[in-house]
């Protein structure tokens, strides 16, 4: 069916298997994407949750960080949860020595704003353009936004931060959506990706 949008995951790091899940739920077709010639054949890329410096390190060690910008300055859709969304902001605020974004939002980010691991929570969070109610996120040593730039669209909020932004076609939750079971954040970029695709 050509209207199945092919979409990665990037796969070096993180919660990979269960986006993979999810965007299936969503009628994407999924593959992990490790290297810079998987990554030609996905229509869009989801960055995953993990540990932010490390995904930086490893994605300049396997050669896929300039390839990343390329194709999110080309326009590729792409959606980056809690690390990802680090990794897709212009700025970090207190970033680990060496580590690099991929950019794509006009945004500045803290890392770990949300507290250490055992300060993890879940909560349900209100969702520009996600119809149903609100999305239940899990926040695990999540960023917050402290600002966004003038064409970033702040999509959610949660405790007074903003936690959800878009931008053209590039998307960044602070919270992880893929390890709920609910899967309107996915078919909300899978929407996305059908619609430049």
């Amino acid at each position: 069916m050509s209207d199945t949008p092919v979409i990665g995951v990037l796969a070096l790091q993180g919660d990979v298997r269960e986006h993979l899940i999810a965007l299936a739920s969503a009628d994407a077709l999924a593959r992990p994407v490790r290297r810079p010639e998987e990554l030609t054949e996905v229509d869009g890329l989801v960055i995953p949750g993990g540990e932010s410096t490390t995904m930086s390190k490893l994605a300049v060690l396997f050669g896929m960080m300039e390839p990343l910008r390329e194709r999110v300055r080309a326009g590729m859709p792409v959606y980056g949860t809690c690390a990802g969304m680090i990794l897709l902001a212009e700025k970090i605020l207190d970033p680990r020595s060496g580590q690099e974004t991929v950019g794509g939002i006009d945004m500045i980010v803290r890392r770990n704003a949300f507290g250490r691991q055992n300060e993890s929570f879940e909560a349900a969070v209100e969702v520009a353009g996600v119809e149903g109610g609100p999305v239940e996120g899990v926040f695990i040593r999540a960023p917050w936004v402290e600002s966004v730039g003038a064409e970033a669209e702040v999509i959610a909020e949660h405790g007074g931060h903003i936690v959800a932004v878009r931008q053209r076609n590039v998307l960044a939750t602070s919270f992880h959506p893929e390890l709920t079971g609910d899967h309107r954040m996915h078919a909300l970029f899978v929407d996305m990706v059908r619609a430049v695709k």
